[in-house]
């Protein structure tokens, strides 16, 4: 992974429905709908982007984990309505462990169901087994999060486990955090295939 993992590039996923290319500042207006009109969608996130500046501040941060070689974002277009659909991201990427997490997923509510994520997922999967040639894809969410959970579940994660009293709410308390996650060889095996078949 070390040779292969170079967070400078501007690394463009995509297929004949959605294109996932690095998400900017830039990229303000095409998302601002989703922050203003649906906040909701960052109910069970750790960093919101809900309203105008939030918004803001979370593209930010984002390109300041790129910098500091930790994160890599993504804005995401549904080339089916020709539309910007919401953002995904690596991030806590370790190249000595070859490892990564793929999480801060979102995806407007009219995107939601319609393949946009299976789509997404399979070309960020790909990228990680295939090109930085990783061993492990993490994902985490909040233990209370079951949309989010059973789309992990759908696209062939393996459930690993709660870590309890894991991270701080935004308003207040803890969350349980569930880890799941796929493993190089469980990609090659069947969930590639699998996955493939369903976008």
């Amino acid at each position: 992974m070390k040779n292969h993992i170079d967070l400078t590039n501007e690394y463009v996923l995509e297929n004949s429905n959605v294109l996932l290319r690095p998400m900017r500042i830039s990229d303000l207006n095409n998302l601002l709908k989703f922050s203003i009109e649906e906040p909701h969608l960052w109910k069970y996130s750790l960093v919101t982007a809900a309203g105008a500046e939030n918004l803001q501040k979370y593209i930010q941060l984002a390109e300041k984990g790129r910098a500091q070689q930790k994160e890599y974002a993504f804005i995401v277009f549904d080339k089916k309505r020709n539309e910007y659909a919401g953002s995904t991201r690596f991030y806590d990427i370790q190249p000595e462990y070859q490892t990564v997490q793929l999480g801060y997923t979102w995806y407007g509510k009219d995107f939601q169901g319609t393949g946009v994520n299976k789509n997404c997922k399979y070309l960020l999967l790909e990228f990680a087994f295939e090109t930085w040639e990783v061993e492990r894809v993490e994902f985490r969410a909040d233990n209370n999060n079951e949309r989010s959970i059973a789309a992990m579940k759908s696209i062939g994660c393996t459930v690993e486990g709660v870590l309890r009293s894991n991270m701080p709410k935004r308003e207040g308390g803890r969350r349980d955090s569930i880890v799941l996650s796929i493993l190089k060889p469980e990609w090659k095996d069947g969930i590639k295939e699998n996955l493939k078949k369903r976008i």
